[in-house]
């Protein structure tokens, strides 16, 4: 029988204009689950938890840096017949393209570690591809956009927001064409704002926003206690994650064109390594004389940055100037290589919407999706499928009166799997 690990990391970004209040309680309810229920060993070498609760222990707290180290340590050494667990609970945030190019109208779906530095849905792909075969590696991510985290794995259960994310994509490249996408980030940017506050904005041409016209902040059923309690969403707007960004940095010259730029800047060979594909293809662009198209969106300042890095300590360019990049099409937003088959990812919503954040009028908080596994796994003797956990999570959800669709992506053959092992 093999051996059985977990990787859970929850956020709460206390004393932040993103706070979160039920993202600890979700880690500390899946790893006892973890132990009682599933049969994990109770200790550190089985089950790695990061948090932002206890800041006095470094290696502990959930920054890019400590959660990449401990999920390749987890794929690293894994063998077949292992089980494989990643839970995650904070912000998601999805980050627009800036390599300039006319084509490049997507987004990278991110999670938002306790540092701001990003990791991405192409990182996540990357990371299950490493999976040794016989061995399956289960993420539950409860977070917004959380739908398109492990990109390219086949859409099992949920509503084909990839293939309405490119229509929309050409849409907009049509109606924006000769601006390099601002307009349409622009337009995504507002929407995202007001609704991280509960004002939701109608769809153009009629299109229904996946939150109707419900609001997100407003008081909703409560699973646990059954009176109203606060909601609030898990959706960080790209404006906040900028603010943030300075706050962490204390740089006052981030904006939408240099988001990847700074974060390569400030954390070098421990940011995400699309993003130091990225730096690559930008410095080589640059090197090359194309300094018009390097990022179409704020070109002035991007290129200042890039030429500043081309003129100071070679050695700091190192970490992107080692990365194997084909061409700038591999660092496009949203762009990933081959699909994984050895991983299974269930999200707290689609593509397209936020994940709620409760907090019951007893004081208690959770993340709806986090709440609702605990739920069905509380009343479900033996084991439960992957399909059959998220539909049952979907209607318990959807009984409670969120709007938010857990999504199931993975291989065929993982569908009837049992949750976890």
């Amino acid at each position: 029988m093999g051996r059985k690990r977990a990787v859970l990391v929850g956020i709460n970004y206390a004393g932040t204009k993103a706070e979160l209040k039920g993202c600890h309680n979700d880690v500390a309810r899946m790893r006892r689950c973890l132990v009682d229920r599933f049969g994990f060993d109770d200790d550190a070498d089985a089950i790695r938890v990061l948090s932002d609760a206890d800041r006095t222990a470094p290696q502990q707290q959930p920054t890019g840096a400590n959660i990449r180290r401990e999920l390749a340590r987890l794929v690293a050494d894994a063998r077949p017949g292992d089980s494989l667990f990643f839970h995650y609970s904070g912000h998601g945030t999805r980050l627009p393209a800036e390599t300039g190019q006319d084509d490049d109208t997507g987004y990278d779906e991110c999670i938002v570690p306790s540092d701001m530095n990003l990791i991405t849905d192409q990182d996540f792909t990357e990371l299950v591809q490493k999976v040794p075969d016989g061995c399956l590696f289960t993420i539950v991510s409860d977070s917004c956009h959380s739908g398109g985290l492990l990109d390219k794995a086949k859409e099992q259960i949920g509503h084909s927001t990839k293939q309405n994310k490119a229509q929309q994509g050409k849409r907009e490249e049509r109606s924006d064409s000769g601006s390099g996408g601002f307009r349409s980030f622009l337009k995504q940017t507002v929407r995202d704002a007001f609704e991280s506050q509960g004002v939701h904005l109608p769809r153009r041409g009629g299109q229904q926003s996946s939150y109707d016209d419900d609001d997100a902040e407003a008081e909703e059923p409560s699973l646990d206690s059954g009176t109203d309690g606060h909601v609030k969403n898990r959706s960080l707007p790209l404006s906040t994650f900028i603010e943030m960004l300075k706050e962490k940095t204390g740089k006052d010259d981030i904006e939408v064109g240099s988001i990847r730029m700074t974060l390569f800047n400030v954390f070098g060979e421990d940011a995400s390594p699309k993003i130091k594909k990225f730096m690559k293809v930008m410095l080589e662009k640059l090197q090359q004389g194309q300094h018009g198209g390097v990022v179409g969106l704020v070109g002035a300042l991007a290129q200042e940055l890039l030429r500043a890095k081309l003129q100071g300590k070679q050695e700091e360019l190192k970490p992107a100037m080692e990365q194997e990049v084909h061409g700038v099409e591999e660092v496009y937003a949203g762009t990933a290589a081959r699909a994984p088959h050895n991983g299974v990812l269930i999200s707290g919503c689609q593509t397209d919407q936020t994940s709620a954040d409760a907090t019951t009028a007893k004081g208690l908080s959770y993340g709806a999706l986090s709440n609702a596994i605990q739920a069905i796994l509380a009343e479900k003797d033996g084991k439960v499928s992957n399909r059959e956990l998220v539909l049952m999570a979907r209607g318990l959800l959807s009984k409670q009166g969120y709007k938010q669709q857990p999504g199931l992506y993975c291989s065929d053959r993982h569908t009837e799997v049992a949750f976890i092992c």
